[in-house]
């Protein structure tokens, strides 16, 4: 268990937290959720110890160990992977190399036979016999392969050490896991096999993540910043925000009769209370679903970007269609006699490895670029509208938000830009900010703006989540499940490909896998996985 008592902490005159209290129980896992600059990094950090808050303290039970995924890649430059990960326990990393120093001596002394003794008893109460096969275990578990693990860490790729310094600290079952964004990285193996590690877990965990898949898979509960204060809610993310949602809605609609209300409140949890027989502490959970009081959630400060694509005319019979279609990129082929057809009603996924492939694909598309060889032809009722994942070209400029929204079609005025800007949550003085000071967040809201003035019947993005809080995430995710004609796109997040694509297209080093139907399905198919792994040299583990 660990605690925070009369938590405050101020940057200035900005209060981030004010008197919190909280208490984190063994056998759940809390996943810690805020808009972006609530201070949810900033709270592991003081739990860790690593940041002292201005007044309150945290405690954690006598004897109980924390362990905190570390982000400095190269801290442990010059150790090999295997020690690094069993460095996560300290105390066992200590007294293993005593040990080992002690065996490694030519001569024993007496005193050596006692001090060994004495490291021994130690070393077995911590299960360090069982070491080798749990860091073998973890580092398994997310895909860094054998002959990787007695190289020094300076020998590996960043996404590599980043699964290292994970598996640091999961290993020696620490009785406190603090992990900040741990899926960063990680493909979706290792992603499931982490959510599995997880939910088998039988300690405190607090996490941070932006993926809302993993925070519903993962976690029992939800501490929600806010208020510069932090309350628990039973449940997933999912449950959090249609809860949050429909409060909301209740609150603003004065005249429900109450009836109808506690109809609807039940109804709500009774759907919620069933969905939780797949997670972890199943029966527990239920127990505390239906007794929860909806109408006890505080409506939340946060704000939802107004986000609708509205196509202006259907897309005809033709919409797209590639033949043949080539392109290498700093001499190296990434797209490679691509043929494709586009269908009216698609949501095609763009998945796999090689993000490279996919970006140059939607470049070429969008006519930023041209292939080396082959075609591809638009339909004459088409019109598309492209969403980068590089946005800075488009604000060079030191036009404010206003004169940046009005050089795109329709061109309807100050007012309109104004209002159009405030639903996209720059209100007020927010608009006339300057573009060349906006966030990596403010800057795809804007560009989501321009796409939504263009009223294309084809959209292409490419990792629009890239740089989004969850709020502007769920906004836009909700959005485009409800656009009627066709999305072509790529995303690292889960839920956002599984929740809106009907196919699938996936690049691989030895061609293109296509296929009608959703992603989870994808997943799960063995003959595509059978072909994956035949297409790709013997592996299997996709990732977005």
């Amino acid at each position: 268990m660990i605690s925070a008592s009369n938590i405050c902490l101020a940057y200035g005159k900005r209060t981030i937290f004010k008197n919190v209290n909280i208490k984190f129980t063994p056998g759940n896992c809390y996943g810690l959720i805020g808009a972006n600059g609530a201070g949810k990094s900033t709270f592991l950090k003081i739990l860790a110890g690593d940041i002292d808050a201005d007044k309150g303290e945290v405690s954690i039970g006598k004897g109980l160990r924390l362990a905190v995924l570390r982000q400095d890649q190269f801290a442990f430059d010059e150790e090999t992977v295997f020690n690094t990960v069993v460095m996560g326990h300290e105390r066992l990393y200590s007294v293993m190399t005593e040990r080992e120093a002690i065996y490694s001596k030519g001569e024993f002394t007496e005193e050596d036979g006692v001090r060994s003794g004495e490291l021994e008893a130690e070393f077995s109460e911590m299960n360090g016999y069982e070491v080798e096969s749990e860091a073998a275990v973890l580092l398994n578990g997310l895909g860094i392969p054998e002959e990787l693990r007695h190289k020094k860490m300076k020998e590996l790729e960043g996404g590599e050490k980043v699964r290292v310094l994970l598996a640091q600290a999961l290993f020696g079952n620490p009785d406190v896991l603090l992990l900040d964004e741990p899926t960063n990285n990680l493909d979706l193996k290792s992603i499931k096999w982490l959510e599995e590690f997880l939910g088998r877990f039988q300690n405190t965990v607090i996490v941070v993540s932006h993926d809302r898949h993993f925070l519903n898979q993962a976690c029992t509960h939800i501490s929600d910043i806010d208020f510069g204060t932090i309350r628990t809610y039973v449940g997933n993310y999912d449950f959090w925000y249609e809860a949050s949602q429909l409060v909301l809605k209740q609150k603003q609609d004065a005249n429900k009769k109450a009836s109808d209300k506690a109809s609807e409140l039940k109804e709500f949890i009774a759907r919620f209370s069933s969905n939780a027989s797949k997670a972890k502490q199943a029966t527990s959970r239920k127990k505390l679903l239906d007794k929860i009081d909806i109408e006890a959630l505080p409506t939340s400060s946060r704000k939802y970007p107004f986000v609708v694509f509205k196509p202006e005319r259907p897309c005809g019979d033709i919409i797209l269609e590639i033949k043949g279609l080539s392109k290498s990129v700093d001499g190296v082929k990434v797209i490679d006699n691509l043929d494709l057809i586009v269908n009216k009603n698609d949501k095609i996924a763009f998945v796999g490895g090689n993000g490279v492939a996919k970006t140059t694909l939607l470049q070429i598309l969008a006519e930023e670029i041209k292939p080396d060889s082959g075609s591809f032809r638009w339909g004459v009722t088409i019109t598309n509208s492209y969403f980068p994942k590089e946005n800075g070209s488009f604000f060079k400029s030191d036009l404010n938000l206003i004169e940046w929204l009005c050089q795109y079609p329709p061109h309807e005025g100050e007012s309109f830009a104004r209002g159009f800007l405030g639903r996209m949550l720059f209100s007020g003085d927010e608009a006339t900010k300057k573009t060349s000071v906006l966030s990596g967040g403010e800057k795809v809201r804007c560009m989501l703006s321009r796409m939504m003035l263009s009223n294309a019947n084809v959209l292409l993005f490419d990792e629009p989540t890239n740089h989004l809080d969850l709020e502007s995430i769920t906004a836009l995710n909700n959005s485009l499940i409800n656009f009627s004609e066709v999305i072509l796109f790529t995303s690292h997040d889960h839920k956002f490909v599984s929740t809106i694509a009907n196919r699938i297209v996936e690049f691989t080093p030895g061609g293109v896998i296509d296929r009608v139907m959703g992603f989870e399905e994808y997943l799960e198919n063995t003959d595509i996985n059978a072909l994956r792994e035949q297409m790709c040299n013997g592996e299997a583990d996709l990732k977005l």
